[in-house]
């Protein structure tokens, strides 16, 4: 089996394949679609690779980094997916993000990847916990949490955000509201306010404090 590649990139497609040469042997691998841009024509590349193996193909998924093949690999064993909806969601979500949304419960973050409805997305959340070693026992203070973060997320979609917007400024945010904000934008804290006071008194915002946080943030990203 194939476990890694090291080469040169030759060429790469907008769907997320690219043609990796090795010692003058071709390799076409299909990669998450936020690797692309690191992975140009001309430039050398080490993947981290799953060599997949049908009775009618042999298809290779590249990574750039073990977590995101090790990630692939537990979610293509979860029952009824198949390697391209795995590639799918590692294409919306990155490993880290992928076991918050599983450890909050989170159906909302699933079901943005094409092709996961709500009662996929409720069988997965019960399959990824185990096989992405989340804890079993969730705190109440992380379950409030996780649907705060739902809840916020609907409502960004609603006011015409885009889901990349949305992901990123919700990894803002974290678990505290503005407080994870402040941390994560260093002195700046674009989204210190009013919100970095009571709401974040026990690590958990409500959902105006978070809505309004995230707003301000997507005001500084968009400039």
């Amino acid at each position: 089996m194939i476990g890694s590649l090291r080469g040169t990139v030759l060429e790469r497609s907008p769907a997320g394949q690219v043609l990796l040469e090795v010692g003058g042997v071709g390799y076409r691998v299909s990669v998450p679609v936020g690797a692309l841009a690191d992975l140009e024509p001309g430039q050398p590349a080490f993947l981290f690779t799953h060599h997949h193996v049908r009775d009618d193909a042999m298809v290779l998924f590249g990574f750039p980094t073990r977590d995101e093949r090790d990630t692939f690999e537990a979610v293509l064993g979860a029952n009824g997916v198949g390697p391209k909806l795995a590639l799918a969601i590692l294409s919306v979500h990155s490993p880290s993000a992928l076991r918050s949304a599983v450890l909050d419960r989170d159906l909302d973050a699933l079901t943005m990847v094409p092709g996961v409805g709500k009662r996929t997305a409720q069988r997965l959340l019960v399959e990824l916990e185990a096989r992405l070693a989340v804890p079993e026992t969730v705190s109440a203070s992380n379950r409030g949490a996780g649907s705060n973060r739902a809840e916020v997320r609907s409502a960004l979609a609603g006011l015409g955000y885009e889901p990349d917007e949305i992901r990123a400024v919700l990894a803002q945010l974290g678990d505290g509201g503005a407080r994870g904000a402040k941390g994560a934008n260093g002195a700046n804290g674009a989204a210190h306010g009013a919100s970095d006071s009571s709401d974040g008194a026990a690590g958990d915002a409500s959902v105006e404090a978070l809505l309004r946080d995230a707003l301000k943030l997507l005001a500084v990203s968009r400039g």
